[in-house]
Formats: C-alpha cells, sequence, structure tokens
C-alpha cells in the first residue's frame, strides 16, 4: 500500500497532512507514505522530522493577476504537472492527499488525471484557490468548516464532508498539570497564551508588550507569549527597556517559537492568537475560550472568515489587525479573564465548536479507498 501526501508552504497546510499520514501508518503500519512538498517551503525543515520520505518540486504561487511572475509560476506548474505523472507512475500510490498550497495543484490534478484516487482536506472557512480549482477533479473533499460549502458549486456539494482539521494526538494527551510542570508555573495563577505566529506578527508583539507590562509581577496571572523569530530579540529588549526583568518578575515566559505547543495549550486559560485553521482547531479541541486577530493580508482573508465562524458560535472574540491597540487588548483580556462564569460558557462554546474526532471521520473516508488488507 502506499499513499501520497502534498501541501507546502505554510505550517497550515502541512500539519494537517503529516497527522493524516501518521493516522494512516498506525492503522495500517506497513504502508509506504511519500511526502511532495515545494522545493524552498517550509515542509523541507518539518516533514523530515517525522520521518517521512520527500520529493520535492520547484514551484510557486502565482500573483492573481497578469505579470511576468504570474506567467513564470504558471510555467513551472506546468512542468511539474508532467513530473508528477512521471512520480505518480512509479510510486503507483492508490490514493494522494492534498491539503492546499500551490504544489498540490499539478500533484493532485495529474494523480486525477491518471485515475488515482484523490481527496482534499480544506483547512479554511473561505477554500483556497487551489482546492478550488481541485474540487470537480477529485473524489472527497473533507472540510474544516461548514460555512466552506456554500463556496463550491451545487454539483460539487455530494463530495464535500464536513470533518473537522486533523490535530496532533499529543495535544488531547497532556492535561493541565503537566503543561504547568513543563513550564514551571504555579496551579494558582490564570494563564494567558499569546501566539505572534510562526514569522512574527508585529502588531500582536507590540499589543502584548502593554499586556506584559500592566501584569509584569502580578500574583494571579502568568503569560506564555511566542513572539516569532523575527520579533524575538526586539520584543526582549522593549521589555527590558520597559524595565521588566524575566527572571525576576517570575510570571511571563517569552519565547521564539513554541515547538511544545500541547504543553502550553495544556495549562492555558485564555488565548490571543492569529486565526490559522490549524491552531484554531488545537484550540477549540482543548475548549479554549480565545481573542483572535486575523492576519489582514491573508489570501482572500480567510483568516477573518475563520474567527467569525467561532465568534458566531460564542467560542472566540476578535479585534481586527487595524483596531488593536495594547490597551484594547489588555481590557479585553482583563474583562474575559476575571469573569469565570462568562469565560467558562466561552470554553463550553470552544469546546462544542472544536472536532476533536476529525482523524477518525477523516480515517473512515480514507478507508474507502484504500485496500481492505496490507
Amino acid at each position: 500500500m502506499r499513499v501520497i501526501l502534498t501541501g507546502g508552504g505554510t505550517g497550515g497546510h502541512i500539519y494537517p497532512a503529516i497527522a493524516i499520514g501518521q493516522a494512516i501508518q498506525k492503522k495500517w503500519p506497513a504502508c509506504e507514505i511519500l511526502y511532495v512538498g515545494t522545493k524552498n517551503g517550509l515542509e523541507n525543515k518539518i516533514v523530515p522530522e517525522v520521518g517521512f520520505p520527500m520529493a520535492v518540486f520547484d514551484v510557486e504561487g502565482w500573483q492573481r493577476k497578469l505579470s511576468f511572475q504570474a506567467i513564470k509560476a504558471g510555467w513551472k506548474a506546468g512542468k511539474t504537472y508532467f513530473k508528477a505523472r512521471k512520480l505518480l507512475r512509479e510510486f503507483s500510490p492508490q490514493l494522494v492527499i492534498g491539503t492546499g498550497g500551490y504544489v498540490c495543484l499539478p500533484v493532485v490534478g495529474a494523480a486525477a488525471g491518471l485515475g488515482i484516487a484523490t481527496l482534499l482536506h480544506e483547512q479554511n472557512a473561505i477554500p483556497g484557490l487551489t482546492n478550488r480549482l481541485l474540487a470537480g477533479r477529485v473524489n472527497k473533499i473533507c472540510l474544516t468548516f461548514p460555512e466552506s460549502k456554500k463556496h463550491f458549486a451545487e454539483k460539487l456539494q455530494k463530495k464535500l464532508i464536513v470533518t473537522g482539521l486533523p490535530i496532533r494526538p499529543g495535544i488531547l494527551q497532556v492535561e493541565r498539570k503537566e503543561g504547568l510542570a513543563f513550564f514551571q508555573l504555579s496551579p494558582e495563577k490564570l494563564t494567558i497564551l499569546g501566539i505572534g505566529g510562526s514569522r512574527g506578527a508585529q502588531s500582536i508583539n507590540r499589543a502584548m508588550l502593554y499586556v506584559c507590562h500592566k501584569f509584569a509581577g502580578d500574583a494571579r496571572v502568568q503569560i506564555i507569549h511566542a513572539t516569532g523569530e523575527s520579533g524575538f530579540a526586539e520584543f526582549q529588549q522593549e521589555l527590558r527597556q520597559a524595565g521588566i526583568s524575566l527572571g525576576n518578575n517570575g510570571n511571563i515566559i517569552i519565547t521564539p517559537y513554541l515547538k511544545e505547543m500541547e504543553y502550553a495549550l495544556a495549562c492555558a486559560d485564555l488565548c490571543v492568537a492569529r486565526c490559522g485553521a490549524a491552531f484554531l482547531a488545537e484550540m477549540t479541541a482543548k475548549g479554549l475560550p480565545g481573542i483572535l486577530i486575523p492576519y489582514p493580508y491573508a489570501a482572500e482573508n480567510h483568516q477573518e472568515f475563520n474567527a467569525r465562524a467561532l465568534v458566531d458560535q460564542g467560542a472566540a472574540e476578535m479585534i481586527l489587525d487595524r483596531e488593536l491597540t495594547g490597551e484594547g487588548l489588555f481590557e479585553k483580556i482583563e474583562k474575559m479573564l476575571f469573569a469565570p462564569a462568562a469565560r467558562g460558557k466561552m470554553a463550553l462554546k470552544s469546546k462544542q465548536a472544536g472536532k476533536a474526532e476529525a482523524m477518525e471521520q477523516i480515517m473512515a473516508v480514507i478507508t474507502k479507498y484504500l485496500p481492505e488488507k496490507n
């Protein structure tokens, strides 16, 4: 049995593909997995760490207007289509699973053209361009948000199934006491988890600086904030300039990146974050309320639609990036954090919005396209 996973560019495409691949290998240990990604994408760092063999193609995203870059990207995609056909014939998979990103278009398209079973997973409330272009050619499309359905043609509705987004098993396995112990935090304090994004988000970091300043030394609160690699040094420097010593305050942890997200989510009482689908799936699976700040330059503004889907269910509140200030964020955090009844209600709504069983539903779909025996 052989399966190809393809998805690239950002962690939002890569992590769901990895989670699906790991679930397949757990069910069918002898199954061969091949991950197909881009030459320069983040997958080149992430995928080898989990042990999947990789093939890479030289593809890139294209501007949505007539330009030299768009022509060049289209030419690369066309070349990759034929290279993908060759790879598919050599590897001979029973199933190709795409999770988005521009590498999916030629790879999944080539698989469909060869009559290989194909499956897409769409993470966002607004489907990405690649998945919309492929929708008519694939066998099945798994959705994270029910809101996504309206963006597909009526004739494609029978292909759609709302499964939720698969999350890493460790997210649900780590308990609060383990998370607190990992970060050496107090069980008596409320924990704010701030996420500036893998590349850093200056607006969130600026606002969280104010929040850290207001809560520094507060006996009721502790903070874990991931600044992103690019914002880490500046954030530390500005804390020092504000007279905040991380070593002496004891209630603020600043890190460039949270590789151990399962421990951070386990001890969090409130999240302040961007609205990437992968993080929202993990946050809601844990039943955590959030203050969400959509990335304003996301393709087709999909992060705002992701956030609104949770806000409409009472699972989170939203601040638009252009309206974000330290004072406003602090006021909203304080109002939510110290109102246990309202926060508990929002946590319940978050848990209801989350789909901890997403992987089981996706695996039920996958099983239909793989041999019963391996």
